[in-house]
Parts: structure tokens; C-alpha cells; sequence
């Protein structure tokens, strides 16, 4: 009996063993995601900043492994691109349409993270989570939970697994610090999967003390579409909230009265918002003096958080260094979407034009993916969730929507990739009054339909106008291929379930679902 029971429990060891050196040779993995990091902004992308700002660290991932240089956010503000790159779902699908009055996501539904938790990875989420309701798939989360969930650049409040918790100092550094102490306690013996999700660089672009003065000697350079007129777009491009002359009090970094605090403080502060407002930077100033001054405040700081981002990713890879854990991690870097730096007037994000839709993705995977890979394939922010989980040898559901390229990660050629993406936006008027609208991205075209209380469609050429500031849609020339491209944007739609009439999308836009801005209290089912 002795001998039996001895055999018995040698096996159960050796057999807890052997699923331990199985678990340990799956591939930890890192995925950090800012928030409306510009392609632009990042030297790996554009030369635009390389000199003044650079980003060596993100540039380091992309030189040791891979850049998607075509990477597009399915419906580019923060929440929704998030509940898409987890669900590797749509809005439409996962439900999850817009940030303000968006509801509440169900966090019931599949994700990756959940994936992963059931197949041995321990997982973890620090910083912005945005989703506006709890995180599930994680075996520890620490989430920005002040301003609608936006988060706090300085002494930011967290939701530390259940329990409110304020912490002393700057966001960007000290979300670092909770991530690498999440990993240096992990368990050696089991994979990892990190989100480590950074506020920064989303408004109010607030620097490091460090980083607070760096360029206040000089002027950054302007796009060249700053003063765009927006000759032929008047009712779309031309009709938003989102030029130089909405920026507020809290943007411009402006000293309020010491007389003031509470909701007057705040007021003070919002002033801006709304289009009879505009902030004055000095007595005197004409509207164009006054427009590049901003601009100089906004971009500047922008940069200077960015300076941050950059930084703790040096962290975060030195860890990985010290550790011995370069060969077996996937590390990523992403942002949720991109981001208008003065182009065409603007700052935020939303339209389907190429400086919001394109987002940065880099990754290294030492073990498969070969230094310096550049793809220049079709991807979305669906695609994220079935391409992490290949790497991990996990397979996805079937009802996913995006595809796996890993196969492009590893140098082989996929000629049954998708050759165009479709794009979503819902929510109007409030922010930034951007009319709802859809369309399709190809190599070379983009066709996009404004629908809520328009019916306006809009046709680049990208080879010809990559600034998209000419809209072809009544140009003869064009006829054809506008005809073609509405029938493939028709396909895309059948294809992934979105055929709802205009009236039902304007429903969408007008309902107040609860969640993040709403007095809507969430139910207690």
C-alpha cells in the first residue's frame, strides 16, 4: 500500500511538474496601450518629431521585431477601440458603441484576457481601463476610476481590486511601478499576460515636472494643412468642435483666481467647451496669433507626456533584460487609436480621416518574428485578440471577428489577407459634434458616408491626396469606382453583421445607454 501510494503521489508530481515546464514554455506576454498616441508622434512612424522628440524605446521594440504600418482602429475613441481590441468584435457585436452615455460593457462576454486565464496565464491589468465596468479575465487589476474613468495625471485614484485607492504622484511612472511589482511577484513557474494601459497621452496633456519646460525656447513646426479652409467638406470637416478655439482653461494650463474652488473652480476651468467660448491667450491678439499660440501649448505638452510613455517602456524592457525574459515575451506596443496634431486645425480624434484611424502597433517576439519586419497589410484593432492568442498557441472562438497575422509576423506572405477594412462611428453630437459615419479604407481609396442628420458622402484618393483635402465623390473620373467601392462598403457590412437602416443608427447615436457621463444607474442584475 505504501509503495502504491508512493507511486501515486510521485506521479501526480511528475505529471504537476511536466504541465509547469508545458505552461512555462508558452510565451509571456506585455501588451501596453496608450491612449490617442499619434503615428506621427512616435520616430519608428514619421520623421515629423524624430529630431525634437524621439522615441527610442517604442523604436527599439519596432527595430527588434515588427511595425504595422497600416494598423486602423475599427471606431476610433477610447472605450469602443478597447472593447474591440479585447472582444476582437466589433462595436456592433460587443455592444459597445460609444464613450458618452455608451452603457456598461459586459464584461460576461468572451475576451482574450478570459482566454488566457483558462488556459494557465496569470493575468494582470494597471492603469486605464475606460470600459465602465468591471474588469473580468484578470487575476489582479489596479484602473484609473477619477473623471469618467479618464484618470488623474497627478495623485491618480485607482480601483485596486475592488478597493478605491489614491496614490501619490505622476500617473505615467507610477502605473510602471505597479506593473513591474505585479511581475516581479508572479508566479516563476507559470506565463504571463500584462496589460499595462497608460492615460497619457489623452487630454489634458499634462507633463512630468521634468518634462514640463522642455521646448519653451522654441516653436514647433506647424502641419501643413493647419489653416485647412475645408473647401468641399463645409458640413462634415467643416462643422466640428474640435479646432484650436476649443481648447479649455485646464488645456492652456491657465492659473485660476485663488478665490475660486469647487463647481465654480471647475467651471472656470471648463470654460472653452462650448463654441461662444474662447479662451484668450493675451490682449489684442488676432485669431491667428491667437490659434498657433495654442497650438504651441498644446503640442508641447502632448510631446512631453509622450517623453514619459516613452521612458517607462525603457523600464519595462530593461526588467526584461535584467530578468532573462526577452526570448519567451511578446511585448507590444499600441495605441487605442490615432490623433490630430493641428492637422486640418484640430486636435482629438473620431473621423474616419487617416490621422485618427491609423494606430501605432509595434512588437518583438525574438523567438518568431525577425528584426526590422515591416507590414504593410490591412490590419484592425479586431485582428489583436486572435493574433496574441495564436502566438500563445491558444485557439480563438469562432465567432471572432478579426484574423490572426501572425503568419505576416513570421516573414510568410498571407494572399488571402483582407484588402480593404470597415469603419464605424456613433457617437454625436457630444464631444466634439462629429457626425456619425461609416465607410471603407482600401490600399489606395477611402469612401465615407456622414449619415445622422446628412446624407454626405466623401471619396480620396490617397496616392494622390494622402492630407485628404479634395473630395472626389462628384468627380466624374471617379464614377466607377465610387460605384465599386459602395458595393464592397455593402459587402463589408453584410459580412460583419451591420446592415441596420439610418434610422436605427441615428437611435444608437440619440440613446443614453448609462455608463461613463450618464446619471443612468446601472442595473442591478
Amino acid at each position: 500500500m505504501k509503495i502504491y501510494l508512493f507511486l501515486t503521489v510521485s506521479l501526480i508530481s511528475f505529471c504537476l511538474k511536466a504541465q509547469d515546464h508545458t505552461n512555462i514554455k508558452k510565451p509571456n506576454i506585455i501588451f501596453i496601450l496608450s491612449d490617442d498616441h499619434a503615428t506621427d508622434a512616435i520616430s519608428a512612424y514619421s520623421d515629423r518629431f524624430a529630431e525634437l522628440s524621439p522615441t527610442p524605446n517604442i523604436d527599439r521594440i519596432a527595430n527588434e521585431g515588427a511595425i504595422i504600418n497600416n494598423a486602423f482602429s475599427t471606431n476610433a475613441i477610447c472605450g469602443p477601440s478597447r472593447a474591440s481590441i479585447i472582444t476582437g468584435k466589433y462595436s456592433h457585436i460587443n455592444n459597445y458603441y460609444k464613450n458618452y452615455k455608451g452603457g456598461y460593457f459586459d464584461g460576461n462576454q468572451w475576451t482574450f484576457p478570459k482566454e488566457l486565464q483558462d488556459s494557465g496565464y496569470q493575468t494582470a491589468l494597471v492603469g486605464k481601463w475606460h470600459l465602465a465596468s468591471e474588469p473580468q479575465g484578470f487575476d489582479y487589476y489596479k484602473y484609473h476610476i477619477a473623471k469618467g474613468e479618464q484618470g488623474l495625471y497627478w495623485d491618480p485614484i485607482y480601483n485596486d481590486n475592488g478597493k478605491t485607492v489614491q496614490e501619490q504622484g505622476y500617473a505615467t511612472n507610477i502605473t510602471t511601478d505597479f506593473a513591474l511589482d505585479w511581475l516581479k511577484n508572479s508566479d516563476k513557474n507559470q506565463p504571463f499576460c500584462l496589460l499595462l494601459q497608460y492615460k497619457a497621452p489623452h487630454r489634458e496633456w499634462s507633463p512630468d515636472t521634468k518634462y514640463k519646460d522642455l521646448w519653451s525656447d522654441q516653436d514647433i513646426d506647424y502641419p501643413d494643412t493647419f489653416f485647412d479652409n475645408y473647401k468641399g467638406r463645409e458640413k462634415t470637416a467643416g462643422d466640428t468642435h474640435m479646432t484650436m478655439d476649443f481648447f479649455n482653461r485646464r488645456d492652456m494650463k491657465m492659473t485660476p483666481p485663488d478665490s475660486l474652488s469647487g463647481k465654480d473652480l471647475a467651471k472656470w476651468f471648463d470654460f472653452g467647451n462650448e463654441p461662444s467660448e474662447i479662451v484668450s491667450m493675451g490682449n489684442g491678439l488676432d485669431d491667428n496669433t491667437r490659434v498657433r499660440l495654442k497650438y504651441q501649448r498644446y503640442i508641447k505638452d502632448y510631446l512631453a507626456t509622450i517623453k514619459s510613455v516613452d521612458d517607462n517602456i525603457g523600464r519595462v524592457l530593461d526588467y526584461l533584460s535584467e530578468n532573462d525574459l526577452e526570448d519567451n515575451t511578446i511585448i507590444i506596443y499600441a495605441s487605442d487609436q490615432g490623433f490630430f496634431l493641428g492637422d486640418h486645425g484640430w486636435f482629438d480624434k473620431r473621423f474616419m480621416y487617416e490621422e485618427a484611424l491609423r494606430m501605432p502597433f509595434v512588437i518583438r517576439y525574438p523567438k518568431k518574428i525577425k528584426a526590422k519586419t515591416s507590414i504593410n497589410d490591412v490590419i484592425s484593432n479586431t485582428d489583436i485578440a486572435p493574433t496574441i492568442l495564436d502566438m500563445a498557441g491558444v485557439e480563438s472562438p469562432e465567432d471572432i471577428q478579426g484574423n490572426s497575422f501572425f503568419k505576416q509576423l513570421k516573414g510568410v506572405e498571407n494572399n488571402l489577407w483582407r484588402q480593404s477594412m470597415y469603419y464605424h462611428y456613433y457617437e454625436y453630437p457630444f464631444w466634439h459634434h462629429v457626425q456619425p459615419h461609416y465607410g471603407i479604407r482600401t490600399e489606395r481609396y477611402k469612401l465615407i458616408h456622414f449619415y445622422y442628420d446628412m446624407d454626405v458622402w466623401e471619396l480620396y484618393d490617397l496616392d494622390k491626396d494622402p492630407n485628404e483635402m479634395t473630395n472626389l465623390i462628384d468627380d466624374l473620373s471617379y464614377k466607377k469606382i465610387v460605384s465599386k467601392l459602395k458595393q464592397d462598403l455593402n459587402d463589408l457590412k453584410t459580412h460583419y453583421g451591420n446592415n441596420l437602416s439610418l434610422e436605427e443608427l441615428r437611435q444608437i447615436s440619440d440613446t443614453d445607454f448609462g455608463g461613463l457621463e450618464s446619471k443612468k444607474k446601472k442595473s442591478s442584475k
